[in-house]
């Protein structure tokens, strides 16, 4: 990305190890992200930044120190990287790993090949090589899969509870997924978009509002008895939908925040007499791989759904811009 609105596909050198711990893969499918148009609408600084965070593919290529893949590999692998044995990794949080990095920052996968550092803790690999029509819901899983999961969970989503999904991208969408997966009695999803609302309708939600601000708060409430959702997942990053997440809980009530803050900033008062409870950032799909991988191999959840839109790499730029323009979801990326 050269800057705003400005998307480009170009040559570069081929990616090498350059550390023990290093693998290289070819990446079989890639995808543009939510969090991808925030440096496209100019909101976060691009100058020549590589794109892509999101990947599965065929390892091609192991260090002399990885230990768990093997060359031949089929791997889905978590958009920050991690070691996974650092002391804040074993408490299932990967993604602040001491030796972290976020894959988008300088590795790209919006690419054909990338170098994926300490290989062992960031990629998973499939029982065997999967189907064509498995591809897309392992790729949901490197990210927004994952990221509506940790949500979900943060947000203490499970049975006998109501949760309220603020956001109807395609971590929100996840979220409304996580949120049936685990348990949940009640979803509602919070969406003015028909097409996404039978999407959420298809992964779990009971309840659409359309609604936004004050007003969605006050229909929530009234779905709840007056009293406000049990959980509630923020998936948008501003400060319009943290506020109308936090005014959505009841009292003593959890949210998960999992949308990337931008310029959010909360008011201690109504912070303080709401009694909820906050836990969010970016998510440790790490934690999640093993367990969303059976769950998709085993053919229990079909997260791929959520992409509305393919094309190939060569066609990135249209990619986001059909995501700009909200005339797609989640775009898909062929190599």
């Amino acid at each position: 990305m050269y800057g705003p609105g400005d998307v480009r596909v170009e040559e570069r050198e081929d990616p090498k190890i350059e550390e023990p711990t290093d693998a290289v893969i070819r990446v079989s499918a890639s995808c543009i992200c939510g969090s991808d148009l925030w440096p496209y609408r100019g909101f976060d600084p691009a100058d020549h930044q590589v794109m892509g965070h999101e990947y599965v593919g065929v390892v091609e290529e192991v260090g002399s120190a990885v230990r768990e893949l093997e060359v031949g590999d089929f791997v889905v692998g978590s958009f920050v990287i991690s070691d996974n044995t650092c002391e804040i990794c074993r408490a299932g949080y990967q993604s602040k790993c001491v030796h972290g990095t976020f894959v988008a920052e300088s590795i790209g996968t919006q690419a054909e090949r990338a170098r994926i550092p300490h290989a062992d803790g960031t990629l998973v690999r499939t029982p065997e090589h999967p189907g064509p029509e498995l591809i897309p819901s392992l790729l949901a899983a490197s990210d927004v899969l994952g990221t509506g999961w940790f949500g979900a969970v943060a947000a203490d989503a499970g049975p006998g509870r109501t949760v309220a999904v603020v956001g109807d991208g395609a971590v929100g969408l996840m979220g409304v997924l996580a949120a049936r997966e685990l348990g949940a009695e009640r979803i509602i999803a919070m969406s003015r978009h028909a097409d996404r609302q039978e999407l959420a309708r298809f992964y779990g939600a009971t309840d659409i509002v359309e609604e936004r601000g004050e007003a969605g708060v006050e229909k929530v409430r009234e779905l709840t008895g007056g009293l406000g959702a049990h959980s509630v997942i923020e998936a948008v990053g501003t400060q319009e939908s943290m506020m109308q997440a936090i005014d959505s809980a009841r009292p003593g009530g959890h949210i998960g925040y999992v949308g990337v803050s931008h310029d959010v900033e909360l008011p201690g008062g109504p912070l303080f007499f709401s009694t909820v409870h906050l836990h969010g950032g970016p998510a440790p799909v790490r934690r999640f791989l093993p367990d969303l991988v059976r769950r998709i191999w085993d053919r229990e959840i079909d997260p791929g759904r959520v992409f509305d839109l393919s094309l190939p790499l060569e066609e990135a730029a249209e990619g986001y811009a059909a995501m700009d323009e909200r005339r797609s979801i989640k775009a898909f990326l062929t190599l």
